[in-house]
């Protein structure tokens, strides 16, 4: 695995491995060694810091001019500072004006997924609170510049941001984490991968706060390493491993995901003990991170049981706090939920907004869609001689409709699954019922969510399901998966009933289709009223609030680091720094 990978990384990562499995005193040398890289980085490293300050001055200047064209109002928003973390300590002057690097480590960064969605809002609030803060954002997509990027991020996600602030590295290494990379031993391939590529983002810029906003704990794990004095991060929207994988191997039914009964044999005896292994290490890696900060609760749980045993030790910050993902909540409160839009605006559609990748379980959302329409279509030639029931969709003219929204990761796996997706509509007899729309605008999705009765969500374990939430600020009744984030945190019953429906396998998923479908106006009206209040919790004011709380601390322990950087290596003289 490591022979595609230059020398001198191999050496690092030789070294990295030592420091893993020695952390006690045998280690200390290691660690010693580690540092004093780490202070070479950062000394080569230090000019490119002022470069960019310099640029920032100077794209600010620019940005005012123009925005003095506009509206003084306009202008005024990115003037002021605004407090949303109402709760959190501070807010004096001094500490509005920290002007530090925030390193957001998201090598995907332009997916135009859920995850994507939580950086830009993480971005957009750190700048509101430290309007001084260069946000550097650590990405691989080297084939869009900044202006391109800024405008996806408007387009896709209605997000604004303050240009001159926001800084992009561009690494040239994002191959090492690709899944395609390492056909065998996956998971520690792409984990050491993420060694390679964290060393690729502080060759070219060392942050002053260092947070993953993707997943990759062993990133982490190397900025601890180099830079003890940097405070680390972790937004954790799905654990590495879990539990619930280690589970599947077992798994008889074929419904816990794509390894689900792979721990038979010999070969499913060493997979087992692999991952038993990987889960070790991983559990020991989460250990080294400040900050810990989950999207639901069933991540959460999966990370406690796994970092939590190796973070006792820890005086500060110990558990993780569960940070629900932003959603545009407001954006979707204008669509109207009553009588008169159920019979004038909503369709018989199925709408499901999910990247296009293959743990999304398009393919049972496909199947299950053909068997709700053929029968479906039975039902309604049995009826066609009785008078129609305009309050039950099930029993109308039109047809159900099975409406795919997604982004697509161009040059990879992605394009050829959303081909085979196509393919296997076309084998099912429900093209001419299904729309695929790749790389949607906000417009476009709004619109859709406007006009559906159903939204759905077939991944197993999904960590969180922001599209879930949109559906359910959108008034749409959820048929999602039972499992994971949908099934513990959002599509659960309020006080007054239910807010949607869940299932698991094809038939299950057809059958709330045709439930959903065919529930009378009244209660299809009271339920989407339901879904609507459940959303309530998971505003883009309540994210926010909580992630700034989080980064008062990372903040904190930034100020109380300063200047410690390779204090005790300037003394005992070593690497001569």
């Amino acid at each position: 695995m490591l022979m595609f990978i230059p020398s001198s990384i191999t050496t690092l990562l030789s070294i990295l491995t030592l420091a893993f499995f020695f952390p006690t005193v045998a280690g200390y040398p290691i660690r010693l060694a580690l540092r004093g890289l780490g202070c070479r980085i950062r000394k080569r490293t230090k000019g490119k810091r002022e470069l960019i300050r310099a640029r920032v001055r100077v794209e600010e200047e620019d940005y005012r001019s123009r925005k003095d064209r506009q509206s003084k109002a306009e202008d005024d928003d990115w003037e002021k500072v605004e407090r949303y973390a109402s709760d959190a300590p501070g807010g004096s002057i001094e500490e509005n004006g920290w002007d530090g690097f925030v390193g957001f480590f998201h090598p995907f960064c332009n997916a135009g997924g859920g995850g994507e969605r939580v950086l830009w809002a993480a971005v957009r609030a750190t700048q509101k609170r430290w309007p001084k803060a260069i946000c550097v954002i650590y990405t691989g997509d080297q084939d869009v510049d900044k202006t391109a990027m800024l405008k996806n991020i408007e387009r896709r996600f209605n997000i604004q941001l303050y240009p001159p602030t926001v800084i992009f590295c561009y690494l040239s290494t994002r191959r090492y984490v690709l899944s395609t990379t390492y056909p065998h031993f996956t998971l520690l391939g792409q984990s050491l991968g993420s060694l390679i590529l964290a060393y690729d983002a502080f060759t070219l810029l060392v942050p002053d706060i260092f947070v993953d906003t993707m997943g990759y704990a062993f990133a982490l794990a190397l900025s601890n390493f180099l830079f003890p004095s940097v405070p680390t991060g972790a937004y954790v929207h799905y654990p590495t491993i879990s539990t619930d994988m280690l589970d599947s191997l077992d798994d008889k039914t074929g419904h816990k995901g794509l390894n689900a009964g792979a721990g038979t044999g010999w070969k499913g005896l060493a997979k087992r003990q692999y991952w038993h292994a990987f889960a070790r290490l991983y559990g020991w890696v989460g250990s080294t991170i400040d900050v810990v900060m989950c999207n639901s609760s069933w991540t959460s749980g999966h990370i406690n049981a796994l970092w939590l045993p190796a973070r006792k030790t820890r005086k500060q910050n110990r558990e993780p706090v569960v940070i629900f993902p932003p959603v545009a909540v407001s954006d979707l409160e204008g669509i109207k939920i009553d009588l008169l839009s159920e019979r004038q605006s909503r369709e018989p559609s199925i709408l499901y907004v999910a990247q296009f990748r293959p743990e999304k379980n398009h393919a049972l959302i496909l199947r299950a869609f053909a068997r709700f329409l053929k029968q479906f279509r039975i039902r309604n030639s049995a009826s066609s001689d009785s008078t129609p029931n305009p309050s039950s969709p099930s029993t109308s003219n039109s047809e159900p409709k099975l409406i795919l929204i997604g982004s697509v990761r161009h040059s990879s796996p992605d394009e050829t699954h959303i081909y085979n997706l196509r393919l296997l509509a076309h084998e099912l007899k429900i093209r001419d019922n299904t729309t695929f729309i790749c790389d949607a605008s906000w417009p476009t999705v709004l619109d859709n969510l406007r006009h559906a009765s159903v939204g759905t969500n077939a991944m197993w374990n999904e960590h969180f399901g922001i599209g879930i939430v949109e559906y359910q600020a959108a008034g749409l009744i959820s048929v999602v998966h039972d499992s994971g984030g949908p099934k513990m945190d959002i599509v659960v019953d309020l006080d007054d009933g239910a807010t949607g429906f869940r299932a698991a396998t094809e038939v299950e998923f057809a059958a709330a289709f045709e439930a959903a479908l065919a529930l009378p106006e009244a209660e299809r009206v009271a339920m989407r009223a339901r879904a609507r209040k459940s959303a309530q919790r998971f505003t883009e004011e309540e994210f926010v609030r909580k992630w700034l709380t989080q980064m008062e601390k990372l903040v904190d322990l930034r100020r109380q680091r300063a200047g410690r950087c390779c204090l005790h290596l300037q003394t005992f003289g070593v690497f001569g720094v």
